[in-house]
């Protein structure tokens, strides 16, 4: 089996287990220790979309694999997850990030 088809079978069989519903949507922030970045992105599925990223499914994470969850914040629905996720990125700050990974938010 080639890795591009171990990839996709594993990506497959997680997004079979992804149940959509009226679930909480979530801010997430991952960090790569291989570029010493952190990525900032919302998601129903945390723990999936991590796989997604860690299979180079999203371009702009690609370089930084493997990446690690550093921090969850429950929102109540999508459109408050796409608020906050754009009030931590308009920050622009690293210290903000680390301030918020240390205080737990």
């Amino acid at each position: 089996m080639h890795i591009g088809e171990v990839e996709s079978s594993i990506l497959s069989l997680a997004t079979d287990f992804h149940v959509n519903g009226n679930m909480p949507y979530y801010v997430y922030i991952l960090y790569s220790k291989v570029t010493d970045k952190y990525y900032i992105g919302y998601s129903e599925n945390v723990e999936l979309r991590l796989i997604k990223h860690n299979l180079g499914a999203t371009p702009s994470t690609r370089s930084g694999r493997p990446w690690i969850i550093s921090y969850k914040e429950e929102c109540k629905d999508k459109t408050s997850a796409i608020i906050r996720e754009r009030e931590i990125k308009d920050k622009k700050s690293r210290k903000y990030i680390e301030w918020l990974l240390g205080s737990g938010g």
